[in-house]
C-alpha cells in the first residue's frame, strides 16, 4: 500500500490543510513546502463535477515550476486527468478543473471578470498588490451545491505586496491565531445581515520540512550564506528584513524607546520652544493623502512627532475628501496638539498642489477662508530625496541616528520599512506601493538636507530571530 503513496503532508503542512478559516497564509520562510501544500489543497474537491479552482503566480513564466510540479503529482494521483497547456488547465474525470493564472499588471485582474472559482490560491502572495488579491474575492463563489468556497496563499517576506500582506496576516495577530472581521450588509428591506470572515497565518520554515533536510542537509548552509537581509527573511521568516527592502537601516526597538539608542522609533516627549516645526503634505483623493509634523533640534536631527493619514481600512485607499476638509482638520490638530499649538509651522508640500491647469488648485482651496493654510513647494528630486533618508537613518558610532519617529506615528512605522525598489528604475522605490508618507516626508528632508555621514556605527548583534519568534508565539519549530 505504501508504494501507492505519492505525497504525504508533513506536520506543518497538515496544520495548513486542516484550517477552517476563509483565508489562510502559509509560509514566511524558504523551504517550508509551500507550493506542494497549495497544489495539494487545490485537489480537495476535484471529485465534484462543477468544482473550479485557480492558482496564481504573478507572471506566466513564474508558473512553470508550479505547473511542472503539478504534473508530477496530479498525473499520478489522477491518471485520467488531462493538462491543456494552451489554457493552463487540468481537467479531471469528474469534470472538475484546476486553472493556473497570472496577473502581471493590476489591470489584468479584469481578465477574470465574470469567472467563478470555488478555490483560489496565490503562490508568493507578496508579489501581488492588494487590489489584485482583493478583486478575486468577487470571483470566489460556487458554481453549484456541495463545494467549499475559500482562499489560500503562500508567501516569503519581500516583494511589492510585503506591506499589506504583513499588515493583514502577520501583525494583525499572533501566528496560528484566527482573525475574525464582521461585515454588515443591508438587504432590499433594509434589514441588517452580519457576516463573519476569518483569516489566519500558518508559519513554516525549512525546519518544518524534514524531507528537504534529509535529501539536502546542506540547504541550511545555503540559506545561511545569503546576505543578512535575505538570510533573516528566508531562513528565519523575519518580516522586518527582506530582499529588495529600500531602508535596511530602519530599526524599531521598543527596548530603546527611552534612551534612543539603535532605534528610529522613540517615545513622545515635549518639544522645546526654540525647535523649528515643519508640516509635510502629499495630496491624495482616491489614494491616501499624508500630513506629517516634524521638529528639528539644535543639531539638525529631525523628529516625526505627529501624523494625519487619509486612508481607509482598505490598504492604499483614500478617504476621498476635498482639500478644504483636509485643511480644516489640519488646523484642528494644530490647535489641540500640545507640541503644535501656538507654534510657527512651515508647510512643505508636493509642488503639484499648485497646478491650476484644471481649475482651482489644491493649494488655493486650502488657503481660502476659513482655513488660510499655506504651503511652499517642496523639492521633488527623487533620488536625492531617497538618499536623505539613508543619510538620516544611519547610526553614528554611539548608536544615534539623525531621524526619529514618535511611536504614535503608526502609519509611518508601517509603510516606510515595507518599501521596495522598482524593478526598472533600480535606484528608486516602486511607486505602485503605499508611498504617500514616504513622499510627504521626503519634501521635509529635502528642506533640511545633510551630507552623508563620515562614520557609521555597527548595530550590535541581537538575539536569533527564530528564538525571538518562539518566545513571542504559541508555536515551536521542529528541531533537526
Amino acid at each position: 500500500m505504501a508504494d501507492n503513496i505519492i505525497w504525504t503532508p508533513q506536520p506543518r503542512q497538515i496544520e495548513f490543510l486542516c484550517r477552517p478559516e476563509y483565508e489562510a497564509l502559509y509560509g514566511g520562510a524558504a523551504g517550508g513546502g509551500k507550493s506542494d501544500a497549495l497544489l495539494a489543497e487545490a485537489l480537495r474537491q476535484v471529485h465534484i463535477p462543477h468544482y473550479r479552482a485557480i492558482i496564481f503566480r504573478k507572471t506566466y513564466p513564474q508558473l512553470s515550476e508550479l505547473i511542472d510540479r503539478s504534473k508530477e503529482l496530479y498525473s499520478v494521483a489522477f491518471p485520467k486527468a488531462v493538462y491543456n497547456a494552451t489554457h493552463h488547465c487540468w481537467s479531471f474525470p469528474s469534470g472538475a478543473k484546476i486553472y493556473f493564472g497570472a496577473m502581471q499588471y493590476a489591470k489584468d485582474r479584469t481578465q477574470y471578470q465574470g469567472k467563478r472559482y470555488d478555490f483560489i490560491g496565490f503562490d508568493e502572495l507578496t508579489h501581488f498588490l492588494w487590489e489584485e488579491y482583493s478583486y478575486m474575492f468577487s470571483r470566489n463563489r460556487p458554481g453549484g451545491e456541495g463545494t467549499r468556497v475559500y482562499i489560500r496563499a503562500t508567501a516569503n517576506p519581500g516583494g511589492i505586496g510585503h506591506g499589506w500582506v504583513k499588515q493583514r496576516f502577520i501583525t494583525a495577530a499572533e501566528p496560528m491565531t484566527p482573525i475574525v472581521d464582521t461585515y454588515t450588509v443591508y438587504n432590499p428591506q433594509g434589514e441588517a445581515i452580519r457576516i463573519n470572515k476569518s483569516r489566519i497565518f500558518i508559519p513554516a520554515s525549512v525546519f518544518d520540512n524534514q524531507k528537504l533536510l534529509s535529501n539536502d542537509p546542506e540547504y541550511l548552509a545555503s540559506l545561511a550564506m545569503l546576505p543578512e537581509a535575505e538570510k533573516r527573511a528566508l531562513l528565519y521568516g523575519d518580516w522586518d528584513s527582506f530582499s529588495g527592502q529600500v531602508f535596511t537601516e530602519w530599526r524599531d526597538d521598543p527596548g530603546h524607546y527611552r534612551d534612543r539608542l539603535w532605534t528610529h522609533v522613540i517615545e513622545p516627549f515635549k518639544i522645546p520652544g526654540d525647535w523649528l516645526i515643519y508640516r509635510g503634505f502629499d495630496f491624495g483623493y482616491a489614494k491616501p493623502f499624508s500630513v506629517g509634523w516634524y521638529a528639528v533640534d539644535r543639531r539638525g536631527c529631525i523628529y516625526r512627532i505627529a501624523e494625519y493619514y487619509g486612508c481607509t481600512d482598505t490598504p492604499n485607499t483614500g478617504l476621498k475628501i476635498n482639500p478644504a476638509e483636509i485643511a480644516a482638520e489640519i488646523k484642528r490638530i494644530e490647535s489641540e496638539n500640545e507640541n503644535l499649538r501656538g507654534r510657527t509651522i512651515t508647510g512643505i508640500a508636493d509642488p503639484s498642489i499648485f497646478d491650476r491647469s484644471r481649475g482651482e488648485s489644491v493649494a488655493d482651496m486650502m488657503a481660502a477662508s476659513p482655513n488660510f493654510l499655506t504651503w511652499s513647494g517642496g523639492d521633488n528630486t527623487r533620488i536625492a530625496g531617497k538618499m536623505q533618508y539613508h543619510y538620516r537613518f544611519a547610526f553614528d558610532k554611539e548608536g544615534y541616528p539623525m531621524f526619529y519617529c514618535f511611536n504614535t506615528c503608526r502609519h509611518f512605522i508601517r509603510t516606510i520599512p515595507a518599501l521596495v525598489y522598482d524593478d526598472n528604475k533600480v535606484e528608486d522605490i516602486n511607486t505602485a506601493q503605499e508611498d504617500h508618507i514616504y513622499d510627504e516626508c521626503r519634501y521635509v528632508l529635502m528642506e533640511n538636507p545633510i551630507t552623508a555621514p563620515k562614520e557609521r556605527g555597527t548595530l550590535p548583534c541581537g538575539d536569533d530571530p527564530l528564538e525571538q519568534r518562539e518566545k513571542k508565539s504559541n508555536y515551536s519549530f521542529f528541531n533537526i
